[in-house]
């Protein structure tokens, strides 16, 4: 049964049928073929995959992105990072990713630190001379880091699906986001000396006290929501709500960049995200659940561990599977039906479970730019206006710096669990 569900939902992503709709496919087949169960299971399995206080996190997390596009707060951290590092060669790009490194910890979404950055940073870089290519490339790898550095809607799904503390995870998302974050501005940096571009990058920045001040309260708000998590105030959840808040009083009455005609636009535009990634969360539910029952997951975890006698060859097996999965499936969908499995079989071998969280959780940032499927990438292109296979000349270099920090994050597990066991431990 496992192999035909897996067989139908296959084909259905290569006809381009989207997500959400062919592993719910997949998985009616499942039940209708090889079940005695009824259809009216999979209404009700959608209701229960749902039915989590924990997923509310996730509309209120993107609709702050979206306040914060709107409201200005994107612009001036902009600014305060370009304040920063703007007046060095390659500044700008160093720039981009400093930003989405701030980014992230107040949005929890790599898409939305796309749009919400890529329509700031893409244009000025093309006006400093860099290729329009090669600018959609770097600003869609460092919006991945938007999924890495908490707050992060996939580590809320996979806190969720394995049952492992979230404010665990999210804590331990800071070690790896900065050494990823750093690699890249490293990247850059040697890049543009390289190549000769950015010279005149530090033109037209604002003086550092200035672009601080200005930036005072979007720097604020990342201390707002993960201050109340970790200072056991607040759950994710009402955090994402206290984000929300924050990102509409600064837009409205503080910045004033918000007009209230401009609150039904955002709203929408966060309600179809939302129900974009839960009818996916709620579709691989059902699969996952389906899997389950069969024992799918026990008996997949068996077989792991006792194919890989030893952690470091099964992380570097997950590592390697994740890395195609991650091409083509969504990686909110991944999580779901993959990490149950594949965090059964790492307990077994005594892997910590934040740790591997957090390793799955990056690896499937990876997927996000990764062809043929990387949605970073369509994000970029669209605002960047070129054809993702343009930024492909690019995108080379940034998979592979991404992909050794990951083997870093992997086997030096310090990185990760460095800050949760000072903090909860």
């Amino acid at each position: 049964m496992s192999g035909t569900m897996l067989t139908v939902m296959l084909v259905l992503f290569a006809a381009s049928i989207p997500v959400a709709v062919a592993i719910g496919l997949a998985a009616i087949i499942g039940i209708h073929g090889f079940t005695n169960f009824p259809l009216v299971v999979v209404a009700q399995q959608l209701f229960v995959s749902l039915d989590r206080f924990p997923l509310a996190a996730i509309p209120f997390f993107i609709l702050a992105g979206n306040l914060m596009e709107v409201g200005g707060i994107s612009r001036r951290l902009v600014e305060f990072a370009r304040s920063i590092v703007g007046g060095i060669q390659g500044g700008l790009p160093a720039t981009c990713v400093i930003t989405c490194m701030i980014f992230a910890a107040i949005s929890g979404s790599s898409v939305a630190t796309t749009f919400a950055i890529g329509a700031i940073m893409i244009p000025a870089l093309v006006r400093a001379g860099y290729p329009v290519p090669f600018a959609a490339a770097l600003q869609a790898t460092a919006a991945e880091l938007g999924v890495v550095i908490p707050p992060s809607i996939p580590m809320i799904l996979y806190g969720v699906t394995t049952q492992t503390s979230i404010p665990e995870l999210f804590i331990a998302g800071f070690g790896p986001g900065i050494l990823i974050g750093l690699s890249l501005i490293a990247t850059v940096l040697i890049w543009c000396r390289v190549k000769g571009w950015g010279k005149q990058d530090g033109v037209g920045r604002l003086p550092f006290f200035k672009a601080t001040r200005q930036a005072g309260f979007a720097l604020f708000m990342p201390f707002v929501v993960l201050g109340g998590i970790y200072g056991g105030v607040t759950t994710p959840t009402e955090a994402s709500v206290i984000a929300v808040v924050y990102a509409l009083i600064i837009g409205l009455f503080v910045h004033r960049e918000i007009a209230w005609r401009d609150l039904f636009p955002i709203f929408k535009k966060s309600v179809i995200s939302s129900a974009v990634i839960l009818f996916i969360i709620a579709c691989a539910a059902v699969f996952s659940w389906l899997l389950n029952r069969q024992g799918v997951p026990d008996a997949a975890a068996e077989w792991m561990a006792t194919s890989f006698d030893s952690a470091s060859l099964y992380l570097l097996a997950v590592n390697l599977f994740l890395f195609v999965v991650g091409m083509f499936v969504e990686a909110s969908a991944s999580i779901i039906v993959l990490a149950p499995i594949f965090a059964e079989a790492a307990e077994r071998l005594g892997i910590d479970q934040v740790h591997f969280g957090t390793i799955m959780v990056v690896n499937l940032a990876l997927g996000m730019i990764t062809p043929p499927f990387g949605v970073n990438l369509f994000a970029a292109a669209q605002v960047a206006r070129c054809g993702v296979d343009e930024m492909m000349r690019y995108l080379g270099i940034f998979i592979a710096v991404i992909f050794a920090a990951l083997m870093v994050i992997t086997y030096v597990p310090w990185i990760t669990l460095a800050l949760p066991q000072l903090v909860f431990r």
